[in-house]
């Protein structure tokens, strides 16, 4: 079973090294990770898809706690929340095609964002069921090549900012990457 994890982390040098070495000695398997500044500088977001059974989940959860440089860990198991995937896709366009693929673009919704004189290159996000369909109806025509960003995800409901800047201001005292 594919789990969904977010761990807020200190926006600093070396965490994503130090988070993802520390899941790999433990041979936990990533399927996606995707990582960004969050609205606040000193906060980055690391979005996890984990697989394996509920032990599994809590094992990679408690590690992550564990971690100096990780303020919040969410497990998206049980919260109304919000998941999207982003892919740039280049597709073959020789002949009629094109029409045909710009039709299903707009059934997917997704954006042509540049095209070339046998090509073209599409923009999809949604959810990841939504992009893997959008791949699946345009692989016939041929896939040149493929970028996925990995999954992102935040809950419905808003994070108490006051526990959050108590535990940024405990964080940035500790030593970077205990």
């Amino acid at each position: 079973m594919k789990h969904v994890l977010s761990a807020l982390v200190t926006n600093q040098p070396g965490v994503l090294a130090h988070i993802s070495g520390m899941l790999a000695s433990r041979a936990f398997n990533i399927e996606s990770l995707a990582v960004g500044e969050t609205d606040i500088p000193e906060f980055s977001r690391m979005t996890f898809v984990v697989s394996g059974d509920d032990r599994v989940l809590d094992q990679v959860r408690k590690q992550l706690e564990k971690i100096v440089t990780v303020v919040q860990v969410i497990d998206f198991s049980n919260k109304n929340h919000v998941e999207r995937d982003l892919m740039l896709i280049k597709v073959r366009t020789e002949g009629a095609s094109f029409s045909h693929v710009k039709e299903l673009v707009e059934i997917f919704r997704g954006k042509i964002v540049d095209v070339q004189s046998e090509q073209v290159m599409i923009e999809i996000s949604g959810q990841e069921s939504k992009v893997n369909a959008f791949v699946d109806v345009v692989r016939p025509f041929g896939i040149i090549e493929m970028v996925r960003t990995g999954r992102i995800a935040l809950t419905r409901e808003n994070i108490e900012i006051p526990a959050l800047q108590a535990n940024l201001e405990a964080s940035l005292v500790q030593t970077p990457l205990q």
